[in-house]
């Protein structure tokens, strides 16, 4: 009965510091698609202001 006890209270402590890891993991991972999110707006913004750019370079162009 004790070494039961003593493989389930093992099995529950990996199981905690498995967790434990994986909610790390987690808050870390979205702090990331955060940051990244706000990159990507970022370039498309930019991506946009020069496709303006381009377009209002070409409105200038004579026609052929």
């Amino acid at each position: 009965m004790d070494t039961e006890l003593a493989q389930l209270e093992a099995q529950l402590e990996h199981l905690i510091s498995h967790y434990e890891r994986l909610k790390a993991d987690n808050a870390a991972l979205r702090g990331r698609v955060v940051q990244l999110e706000g990159e990507n707006r970022r370039l498309s913004d930019k991506v946009r202001v020069a496709a303006d750019r381009l377009a209002g370079l070409l409105d200038k162009l004579p026609e052929a």
